[in-house]
């Protein structure tokens, strides 16, 4: 859905709770929250400290009800980063918590949690699809997956029904972004319904993975040249508004599969 670091970490034992063998309830729900500290318009960059709270809050969480927890954060210390076209309208992606929960209804602890982290979280309920998924998962819970991760945000325009909204989207521009670009990983999140209070009214959440953030800014290796690029843009344009539309690069944390 984009328009186009590595590192460690060292996890505390603290994240032994996030394990399945903790948790005698597994979610049926999921939830995503956003987080934003950078001003609207500015893209959010280096943020180790985010992403240390993330990984402290974690355990907290699973403590509260919420299970498979997973985040995104714009932590990467890569200079090809700022090479990538993105784009931060809502003020909300300084990162991206995804998590599981046995029913929405009980969720008040896990936000209580959620809004110590940023100065603006919005929370979502949403139905996932991943489209691929090729990673081995051969390193901790807590360490960065493999590569970078595009997470993109958009609305419905109000000009489409939602039938042609996901005809588009789902049918037309799935398939073809797994046909084009080198995914590694590629969850798409359709959002249900806002759960926080002034959250945007986002339908899409997606989060599509490459090898590097040096392959996501090279038109040529992110698209297979410039034509497809142009296919891109025009199939994404006929379901989405690139006013609309926030992108930040990223590193994923799955700390509980």
């Amino acid at each position: 859905m984009a328009l186009p670091g590595t590192g460690t970490h060292i996890v505390t034992s603290s994240l032994a709770l996030v394990s399945p063998r903790h948790c005698t309830l597994r979610g049926m729900e999921k939830l995503i929250y956003l987080l934003g500290d950078a001003a609207v318009g500015t893209v959010p960059r280096g943020r180790r400290d985010l992403r240390d709270a993330l990984l402290a809050a974690s355990p907290e969480l699973v403590r509260v009800g919420a299970s498979r927890v997973s985040f995104s954060v714009a932590d990467v210390d890569d200079p090809e980063v700022d090479t990538v076209a993105q784009f931060n309208h809502s003020g909300l992606l300084d990162a991206q918590i995804s998590l599981w929960v046995a029913h929405l209804d009980d969720r008040a602890a896990i936000e209580s949690v959620v809004s110590r982290l940023a100065k603006r979280h919005a929370g979502y309920l949403v139905t996932e699809s991943i489209l691929r998924d090729d990673s081995r998962r051969e390193w901790n819970p807590g360490d960065p997956s493999p590569g970078v991760a595009l997470v993109t945000t958009f609305p419905k325009p109000e000009a489409i029904d939602e039938e042609t909204f996901f005809a588009r989207w789902h049918g037309s521009h799935g398939p073809l972004s797994l046909e084009l670009h080198p995914l590694t990983r590629y969850v798409r999140n359709s959002v249900a319904r806002q759960l926080t209070p002034n959250a945007p009214p986002f339908r899409a959440i997606v989060s599509e993975s490459v090898a590097s953030a040096a392959i996501a800014a090279d038109v040529e290796k992110f698209y297979g040249g410039y034509e497809n690029r142009k296919r891109v843009v025009k199939d994404l344009l006929s379901f989405a508004e690139l006013e609309t539309m926030s992108t930040v690069v990223m590193r994923e944390y799955i700390l509980e599969d």
